[in-house]
């Protein structure tokens, strides 16, 4: 019997000690988890200004009309000017889930410069006459469709086209001028481009155009010692521009 209350004591004991340290235990405090990480994306969207410089060539294809008042109608071939091109751009693009939305103007100064000796060998005799072109500038004006991956961008454009040239004739051996005459006409442009954005605001890509323009019928003002013409000239431009722009407003977070 004594040995029965020792071990009932002992438990009990033992029992007393237990409770006692759960309750020396602190609380678990309570962690609330963190919200869902939202990640950013880049935002196309707002209005942008930029630069950009490239390489650009124009195929220039002329027929004569009449020389010196007489009706003539003879091809005097095709030849390429090309040179430098710089300028700037300014629009505004909006951005619905990946596909990205523009509008955008650019104007241009140019130096397209080419000649080649004309077809013709009725004048005065055969190569005595020479051809030259000049594309002085150009504007485009275009809406733009693309598609974003983040902060990358492709993107097609077109729209109209406006260009400013100078034609002329000289004589070969001399180089004299015989006559001339500027041009300003419109047409129409497509192109294509991809857009690398390296910060928040900060872009950069490279852009192919073309623009058509429709042959066109001009009479060239006879210069001192040489003789009016009208020419029909057709012509056509490619260019490849890099570009860097500035995006005004913040970066965007996830839509989507």
């Amino acid at each position: 019997m004594k040995t029965r209350n020792l071990a009932v004591a002992a438990f009990a004991t033992i029992g007393l000690a237990t409770g006692a340290q759960a309750a020396d235990l602190a609380a678990r405090p309570y962690v609330k988890a963190p919200p869902p990480a939202v990640a950013a994306v880049y935002d196309w969207s707002g209005f942008y200004i930029g630069g950009n410089g490239g390489y650009g060539t124009t195929r220039n294809c002329w027929d004569f009309v009449s020389l010196a008042g007489v009706p003539l109608t003879a091809g005097e071939g095709c030849h390429n000017s090309d040179g430098a091109v710089a300028g700037g751009q300014i629009g505004y693009r909006w951005q619905s889930a990946a596909w990205v939305f523009g509008l955008e103007a650019q104007g241009d100064w140019a130096d397209l410069r080419g000649s080649r000796v004309s077809s013709p060998a009725f004048v005065l005799a055969p190569g005595d006459l020479t051809i030259n072109s000049r594309l002085r500038a150009f504007g485009l004006f275009t809406g733009q469709v693309g598609w974003a991956w983040n902060n990358v961008l492709l993107y097609a454009k077109g729209g109209a086209a406006v260009v400013d040239n100078r034609y002329f004739h000289t004589f070969t051996a001399t180089n004299a001028l015989i006559n001339s005459t500027t041009d300003t006409r419109w047409g129409a442009t497509v192109g294509a481009g991809f857009e690398y954005g390296f910060t928040p605001n900060w872009s950069f890509g490279v852009e192919y155009d073309h623009i058509f323009m429709d042959r066109r019928t001009l009479g060239f003002a006879a210069a001192p010692g040489g003789a009016a013409s009208t020419n029909s000239i057709g012509q056509d431009v490619d260019m490849v521009t890099a570009r860097i722009n500035y995006r005004f407003g913040g970066p965007g977070i996830a839509r989507y």
